[in-house]
């Protein structure tokens, strides 16, 4: 059995249409994707992404503006969940080893006093700021948290309330591979 014609002027035409045929395929398939309103089932991120990205403005993160922030905000009277978030981010900035640099840790304070110096002794490096108004343009309950912060201030995903450390490195460490600035 002979697929192409003998005739070597029909043959060169096949050729050509299966070809135009094999390159317009992905074209025809994208379109008719977006037509069918069809997005992908899982995403490869642990943290919620936050859409679109909040811009936040304030002291606390005008500061910090150029570097990729995780944010906690909670009282100072500090609880055992609280001290674990802090503690994550603590461990989440030093696991990424080279790129800790590219890293802040921002607590805002809900509440009007200041934490107590064993537990600011614990988190050394954490910029502790009042919350103020900035509070709330956090989405959700914001003590049950960890955000993520981008260099260009704007509030881009949040974390589970009992997260997987694990999970977060990997998110973390994906996004400062990706990013050309931070």
């Amino acid at each position: 059995m002979r697929l192409l014609p003998s005739d070597p002027l029909k043959r060169g035409r096949v050729k050509l249409a299966l070809l135009g045929l094999f390159f317009a395929a992905p074209f025809a398939l994208a379109w008719l994707a977006y037509w069918l309103d069809w997005a992908p089932g899982a995403t490869s991120n642990y943290g919620e992404l936050i859409n679109p990205p909040l811009p936040l403005a304030g002291a606390p993160l005008e500061r910090l503006r150029g570097k990729w922030v995780l944010v906690t905000l909670d009282g100072a009277a500090c609880d055992a969940y609280c001290e674990r978030k802090l503690y994550f981010m603590r461990q989440l900035r030093r696991a990424q080893g080279k790129n800790q640099e590219r890293v802040e840790r921002l607590w805002l304070l809900t509440g009007g006093t200041r934490p107590g110096p064993k537990l600011l002794q614990a988190i050394e490096g954490t910029h502790v700021e009042p919350a103020g108004t900035l509070a709330a343009r956090f989405p959700g309950a914001v003590s049950d948290h960890i955000y993520v912060v981008d260099p260009l201030g704007n509030l881009m995903m949040r974390y589970p309330r009992e997260p997987d450390p694990s999970r977060m490195l990997k998110d973390l460490q994906r996004l400062l591979k990706v990013a050309a600035f931070g």
